[in-house]
């Protein structure tokens, strides 16, 4: 263990190891990483209509595509991979999983039907797997707490800017070149970022931000890690509230394409262009706020930080009424903004709040575990289950079956909002619990029993 002078800030500790321009070019490509990491992600979603189309699938398997196949290997071996990245080098971790999922999104436009389409969507989820956690380990060591929903917000910007990325380059690809192109040509430029992020990219020393320096060894086991969150009442609210928005999320942005051009008649161009639009500028902006928000209202408090995304949550919902009953396509597409703003301001807040409720030692795992639970229920689950309630209101409904199946996922962002508003009562003592593990972690002593 190393000790710094008494006088000495984190934020002055972090800033005298990288200069301002460093963490800043850092920050960027660590945020352009995650853009690749939605691109890639995200890009079959604007591609689902054309794939049905040409392979004869079911919205079921579709949703299998979207959602089962990538999000269960996509959370289940985020832990392990973190547990990686916890004891190894981060970068290393980061730039071999960005060059795994990168290749196989460039394989999936090779695919002959659905069953090698979903082993290339499996590796993709594999891939991606190690992206985030050993990210949010990196940015919480060179950013101090009280800037860290910040940073951590401003690496979030990755999901709208890769949404609107995928959305916008695979609705025109997909119309100017056809889907299996379409995948090809957004796969293969990940491969060459893969290269500088292992050469350019510096690990920086565990726990700089906030000078507790303890030797890697020492690391928690990912049972341990797990415990130490999940006997934390604000973390598990924190991590089902996350999980509920990305049940509504990430069926939307799976759906919303196939729905405008079912029940509105939209082209794929445009739509593509719409909803990079709405998620990519919309969402940017949601997420960017949510992270400053949060910041600035933890000043006073550390319960301000989490009531930025119950409040959101609490305020996006409604518009789901409009949004999926209306036969304006203008309306419908301009109030589709609203919830893309404020749905993602949760995740500067929940990441943040994670990030301080764990040790330096276990945050590549502690992240993961945030995201296992987000993933497993929001990707997982939601754009499957959204497709089969779609396949069962078919013969009611017909080409406007999945207007009314976005309708009844999206109430689950009222539930979303009770459990960050939840959170907040044990968030303080929590907080308290964590930086006393971290002082033991930084003296080389395991963790207690009773923690």
């Amino acid at each position: 263990m190393t000790t710094d002078a008494p006088h000495e800030t984190a934020e002055a500790r972090a800033e005298s190891a990288y200069s301002a321009a460093y963490l800043r070019y850092a920050l960027g490509l660590l945020c352009l990483v995650y853009v690749v990491n939605f691109v890639d992600r995200q890009v079959l979603a604007i591609l689902l209509q054309s794939i049905k189309n040409d392979l004869g699938l079911s919205d079921l398997q579709l949703g299998l595509l979207s959602g089962t196949a990538f999000g269960l290997f996509y959370a289940t071996l985020g832990i392990p991979i973190a547990r990686l990245a916890d004891r190894f080098s981060r970068k290393g971790v980061i730039a071999i999983c960005l060059t795994i999922w990168s290749g196989m999104t460039a394989l999936c436009g090779t695919a002959s039907g659905f069953a090698t389409l979903l082993l290339y969507r499996v590796g993709v989820g594999i891939g991606e797997a190690g992206g985030s956690p050993p990210s949010h380990s990196i940015i919480s060591d060179y950013f101090p707490p009280e800037k860290r929903a910040t940073a951590l917000g401003i690496f979030s910007l990755g999901v709208p800017l890769g949404i609107l990325v995928g959305f916008m380059a695979g609705g025109w690809l997909n119309q100017a070149v056809g889907w299996r192109h379409a995948f090809i040509f957004v796969g293969l430029p990940g491969v060459l970022l893969a290269v500088v992020v292992a050469f350019t990219l510096r690990e920086p020393p565990r726990g700089l931000s906030e000078g507790l320096r303890s030797d890697v060894a020492s690391a928690p086991t990912a049972a341990e890690v797990i415990r130490f969150l999940w006997r934390m009442r604000s973390f598990r609210h924190v991590a089902l509230g996350s999980a509920l928005y990305a049940f509504v999320g990430y069926s939307i942005t799976t759906w919303a394409p196939s729905f405008l051009e079912r029940s509105h008649g939209m082209e794929p161009g445009e739509i593509g262009t719409a909803l990079a639009l709405i998620i990519g500028i919309g969402g940017g902006a949601g997420i960017y706020l949510g992270g400053v928000l949060a910041d600035r209202l933890a000043i006073g408090s550390p319960l301000g930080r989490i009531r930025v995304p119950a409040v959101a949550q609490l305020l996006s919902f409604p518009f789901a009424f409009i949004i999926y009953t209306t036969p304006n396509t203008t309306l419908a597409l301009a109030l589709l903004t609203i919830p893309a703003f404020l749905g993602l301001m949760y995740q500067g807040p929940a990441f943040a709040v994670t990030q301080s409720l764990a040790t330096p030692q276990m945050r590549a795992t502690a992240a993961a575990v945030l995201l296992f639970v987000i993933n497993i229920i929001g990707l997982a689950v939601g754009p499957a289950l959204t497709g089969a309630l779609s396949d069962a209101l078919e013969p009611a409904f017909g080409e406007d079956s999945l207007r009314y199946a976005l309708l009844c996922v999206s109430m689950a962002l009222a539930w979303s909002a009770f459990h960050f508003h939840r959170s907040g009562r044990t968030l303080v003592a929590d907080l308290e619990v964590a930086r006393l593990a971290s002082q033991r972690e930084a003296e080389g002593l395991p963790l207690l029993k009773s923690w």
